[in-house]
């Protein structure tokens, strides 16, 4: 960071400062949201024609108050983040080094509507698993074909006597997926259209019968027993939109 760069994130510090002190109004999702993308702007490092590397491990400290509250949100309020920032981050064609790690700090220096972001490039290779949530449940895709319905002979079974006894199919190689309408009798739409056959990307929603389906691609744990459902990442060839969650 250039000196121009440090007197001007000096300068907005003194004036956050001085507001919330005044206002003691607590910090919002969407300013942590504003506060990451600033920072991933200000960071973004042109190491090719075309690639941009940003930060991928970001550390938001708080005000013990802000902490506390916005940590109960959980993976609700890092999905959202995560989702942003691999939105804006597609948008500026910048490239994340590995998987998007978020956690939020408690710092007792800090007053109520402060926010600190502490960010670093952290290069990691990751192994991809793709999950689909049912009614709640998660199930975790096996590389192939998976099909998704209301009889004994599906892979995946389903209690809804809306759908038909084999629905839908899901295909997974490893780095991308598809789903395909099996013929079903009320049909499948796809984020609210009618659905044939399409690529998937991490978060798209199926809806078959009265049964809802999300889809998510996510890495796997470090022990291999399973995949790591709170990590974001916009490296692979399917957009991710979760986000790792920590809080100390």
């Amino acid at each position: 960071m250039g000196i121009l760069d440090r007197i001007e994130r000096g300068l907005e510090r003194a004036v956050n400062t001085a507001f919330a002190k005044t206002f003691r109004s607590g910090v919002q999702p969407v300013e942590i949201t504003a506060a990451l993308r600033r920072e991933i702007d200000t960071q973004a490092s042109v190491v090719a024609r075309d690639r941009i590397l940003v930060p991928n491990v970001f550390t938001v400290r708080l005000s013990r108050p802000d902490f506390d509250r916005l940590s109960a949100m959980g993976r609700t309020l890092t999905d959202e983040i995560a989702k942003q920032l691999t939105k804006h981050a597609q948008a500026q064609g910048y490239q994340f080094p590995g998987g998007i790690r978020l956690s939020l700090e408690a710092d007792s220096s800090l007053s109520v509507g402060l926010l600190v972001i502490d960010a670093q490039n952290v290069r990691g290779a990751v192994t991809w698993s793709a999950v689909i949530d049912i009614n709640g449940k998660r199930h975790v895709l096996t590389k192939g074909v998976t099909v998704i319905g209301r009889g004994s002979d599906a892979d995946v079974t389903v209690n809804d006597s809306s759908i038909s006894r084999r629905h839908v199919e899901f295909t997974w190689d490893g780095s991308r997926a598809q789903v395909r309408d099996l013929g079903s009798t009320n049909g499948s739409r796809l984020d609210g259209a009618r659905l044939n056959a399409a690529g998937l990307e991490s978060g798209s929603v199926i809806e078959l019968g009265s049964t809802r389906v999300v889809f998510h691609v996510v890495p796997e744990t470090r022990g291999g027993t399973g995949p790591a459902p709170r990590t974001a990442s916009a490296t692979p060839s399917v957009p991710v939109r979760d986000a790792f969650w920590s809080s100390r």
